[in-house]
């Protein structure tokens, strides 16, 4: 049996929430935008406003995010430490100034 089947199960845990399209779309770029709302991610993204609050839900309840209430709008960053040096590994952040910038 693996010592250290827990933590294991829990890293596991982590990469499966973040597997989906969708969800790391959002990590990306709350990782490279420092933090959004709802509106700008499913503008960006183009995908129904339903859609991306059910992945932040997922995203929320796994302590990958964080959500900020500012009047009626909610800005998203990301707050776990281990995606951010996740998303370094698997892709480029953007450099200021570039086309991308502006891009999820």
């Amino acid at each position: 049996m693996i010592q250290d089947e827990k933590f294991l199960q829990q890293q596991a845990e982590l990469l499966k929430v973040i597997a989906h399209p969708v969800r790391l779309c959002i990590v990306r770029g709350l990782w490279q935008n420092g933090g959004c709302n709802v509106t700008h991610m499913q503008q960006c993204m183009d995908v129904p406003q339903s859609t991306v609050s059910q992945h932040l839900a997922k995203l929320r309840q796994a302590g990958i995010i964080e959500g900020k209430r500012s009047g009626l709008e909610i800005c998203y960053t990301l707050k776990d430490e281990r995606v951010k040096a996740i998303l370094s590994c698997l892709l480029p952040k953007k450099k200021a100034g570039t086309e991308e910038e502006s891009s999820w």
